[in-house]
């Protein structure tokens, strides 16, 4: 197995690093926390209404554990790991262009309140470097 480049562990660890931190601190969250994020997801993805609120945070826990993982773990190619956190970062994205609150009049710059999921802007970026190859495992091509 060929060693990831610098480039490669500079795209996936900070990721990484924050969403596998944020899905750990989920894990035993309140009944309120639950419901507050419950309720944005919704907006921005509607059929999540049809789970509870109990249920949701705790699938967004493991779900954030679960990209957080692949994009530490050095065995989970670029490509895949692009994929699991350009899934995630487009179902955040999702909820900050369908939330009106979220952006300015102009529906794209964000708002005070948008300011924390459009940073999943950023998110996004790197996961179509991950897919698209930047920052490949390293292995010289012949």
């Amino acid at each position: 197995m060929a060693l990831p480049s610098i480039a490669s562990i500079a795209l996936r660890s900070v990721p990484g690093a924050f969403i596998l931190n944020s899905g750990i601190g989920k894990l035993e969250m309140d009944e309120g926390t639950a419901g507050y994020l419950h309720a944005e997801a919704v907006k921005g993805i509607p059929a999540l209404a049809n789970l509870e609120s109990r249920q949701f945070g705790k699938l967004v826990a493991v779900g954030e554990i679960a990209v957080g993982g692949a994009l530490l773990l050095p065995f989970v190619p670029n490509r895949l790991a692009g994929l699991a956190l350009g899934g995630f970062s487009a179902g955040m994205l999702s909820i900050y262009f369908r939330d009106p609150e979220k952006t300015e009049e102009d529906g794209v710059r964000p708002s005070g309140a948008g300011l924390g999921l459009a940073k999943d802007s950023w998110m996004a970026a790197i996961a179509v470097a991950l897919i698209a190859g930047v920052g490949g495992s390293g292995a010289k091509k012949k």
